[in-house]
This record gives structure tokens, sequence and C-alpha cells, in this order.
């Protein structure tokens, strides 16, 4: 059989073993031992393993096996066995059982008869033929197997019409393993990670292992709800929310912070005990500035029907919290009575039923 093991054959490892075969610093599972898997790649670069492929033949129980390279994990004081397939390799499957189906597993398997006894030190390709049953499973991976594919085989399968479906039949079970640092190609692997800071891709998206947990890399910002402490510029007649509806929500990107906001102003809401046009409304931010800036957004001001609607321009007048300046008049070109900075009578008195709906984006802090 066309496929071979670096350090296992008793009569010496020759040089082509040696130049197929790798071992090398690749993903660790302990101080010394090292991921079982397939190395990942293939010619065209479209696929994440091409080693070691399992396919089979319309009308009968044969499947073949493409050439590849793996790495198979004895125990830490036995080492791991690098082993390469150099050709393509078939295998019958045993016909199908009468009454029940069964699956088969194929395995890349070492045989070493220093560890095991078996009086062989070598590496194959084998099936590993399950028990039928009403409801089959996979056999158990033997010891220093890595297993490839399983196989279904319905009941009374054999070669000719009643062959194995190909199409449908075969499970793919490899698993890859690449060097120290690099990031491993996954589908339906939930192995944890060797290491905090350990990369690996799932179907396109980057994963990183915290020493406790894969999670999506780089961390993506999620909303979050913020309810704003409402001020005034001068520190008198301080408002509050009462019953108004406030709706605010914001997210952080690096040092880019987006938010909105809507204030739906309530029968309890208080504009203020003895306020004047000094007493501009002041909004905590979500997440500090980085410095003051002119212009960080817009909001529409409503006060009942539309008529009595019109712009207003956020502005950062701290680092910690924005006002509003009015910046626009009304639809209907009447004049406003007072105007400038937003407060409980600018540019009207203030009422429930009045809101404020607006977006801003800003840079933060840090």
């Amino acid at each position: 059989m066309p496929i071979r093991s670096g350090w296992l054959s008793p009569d010496g490892q020759t040089r082509e073993d040696t130049r197929l075969v790798s071992l090398g610093a690749l993903t660790p599972v302990s101080p010394v031992a090292t991921r079982s898997g397939v190395l990942p790649g293939s010619a065209t670069g479209a696929y994440r393993i091409a080693g070691l492929t399992v396919t089979g033949t319309t009308g009968t129980m044969t499947a073949t096996v493409s050439p590849g390279r793996a790495l198979i994990q004895g125990t830490d004081a036995q080492g791991a066995y690098p082993v390469a397939l150099t050709e393509y390799v078939n295998l019958v499957l045993a016909d199908g059982d009468a009454q029940y189906g069964r699956i088969d597993l194929v395995v890349v398997r070492i045989h070493d008869d220093l560890y095991d006894g078996s009086a062989r030190s070598e590496a194959v390709i084998e099936v590993v033929k399950g028990t039928p049953a009403a409801t089959p499973a996979a056999p158990a991976v033997p010891a220093l197997s890595l297993p490839l594919y399983q196989v279904t085989v319905p009941k009374g399968a054999s070669a000719g019409t009643t062959a194995v479906d190909w199409s449908t039949a075969l499970t793919d079970r490899r698993t890859a393993t690449v060097g120290v640092g690099g990031i491993l190609p996954v589908t339906t692997d939930t192995t944890n990670g060797s290491y905090p800071g350990q990369y690996r891709d799932v179907g396109g998206q980057l994963q990183r292992w915290s020493g406790t947990a894969w999670t999506d890399y780089p961390v993506l910002p999620t909303w979050q709800s913020w309810t704003p402490t409402w001020t005034t510029s001068t520190g008198s007649a301080t408002p509050s929310f009462g019953n108004a509806t406030v709706s605010c929500r914001y997210v952080k990107f690096g040092t880019t912070v987006h938010l909105n906001f809507s204030i739906a102003f309530g029968s309890t809401t208080n504009f203020g005990s003895g306020a004047t046009t000094n007493d501009n409304w002041r909004f905590s931010l979500p997440v500090a500035a980085a410095a003051a800036r002119p212009l960080i957004g817009f909001a529409e001001i409503a006060a009942g029907d539309a008529p009595n609607r019109a712009t207003a321009r956020l502005y950062l007048s701290t680092t910690t919290a924005f006002e509003l300046i009015l910046a626009s008049g009304r639809p209907t070109a009447t004049a406003f009575t007072a105007t400038g900075g937003l407060d409980s009578l600018t540019p009207w008195t203030w009422a429930s039923g009045h809101a404020v709906v607006g977006s801003a984006t800003y840079e933060a802090a840090a």
C-alpha cells in the first residue's frame, strides 16, 4: 500500500519517507502531544481539506481514497506518527446485512508492534465494519486511528443495482491540523482550543480561543440601551423624564460611537421649575467623547401636529454631554418666539405629547 509513516518502520526510515511525511511543530494539545488531523489545502485552493478524500464508484461497493498527508497522535510517551498517502487506494466494503443497515468507518490506522504487539509496523487505510442494527451507529474509532469518513451501508447492499448510494452515503469525519500559530480550518469540529490566542476559521468566520471558549473575532459590537441623564447647562431648573417614553441606543466600533434616541414626553414629565431660556437642555452621552464638537448629528423636534416641527443640531458642549440648537424654522414659515439652544421654553413651551428624535456619530475618548 502506497502509504508511508515516519519514525515507524523497524527497518529504518528512507529518505523518501522523510521528504514525504510532515511533523514539525503542529497544533499542540499538551506540552508534548499534537492534534491528530489531515494537513489542509488543495491544488486550486478551493477546498479546506482535499487530502484523503473518499469517493465511491457508482454501482459498486468500492471506495477510493485520494492522496494526502496526516498526523496521528499516540500517547504522550508514544509520540505522533506523520503519514503520507502518495497514490489512490481502493477499498471494498462488505455486502449489506439482509435485515439491517450499518455504518462503516474509513480510517487511517497505525499498527506499531512495539506498543500494540500486532507484529505489524505500518500505516494503513482500512474499513472498520459497523454493526447492523435497526438504528445503526458508527463504530468506535480504533486506537491510533484517524477517522476519514463514515459510510452508510443499507440492508441488502451489494454490487449492482443495490449497491451503496455514494451520493448520500458518505459523511466527512476529517479534521485538520496545522502548524503552531496557523489558523485551523474546521467545519463541524467542537474540540477545545490548545492555547489562548489560537485562531480557527469556521465556515468563513474567524474565531479566537479565549482559554475557555471559542469567540468570533473580531468581537462584533452590539447595540446597547442607555438612558441619558437630563440636566441643563446652568445646573438650574433641572428637568426629569417622569413617565416619558425614552428609547436610546448606541453601538461603539473602536473609537467611533453611533447613537440614536427617541424621547416622547409624558404627563408627569417635569420640564424644570422656574426654567428660563438660559437653561439649555443637556443630555449625557453613553460613552465619553474625545473632545467637544460643534456638530455630531441632527434631531427632529415635534410639538404634536405637522406644522409644529423643526430640525435641531446636536453638538458636544462637553466631552460627556450633548445639547441641541434649533437649526430650522417651521414648515409653515411661522417664526418661533424663541430660538437658539433647546430648553423648556425654546422654541416653544414644551408639554406632554411633544417629542425629540435624533441620531449622531462622534469620536470616543478611547
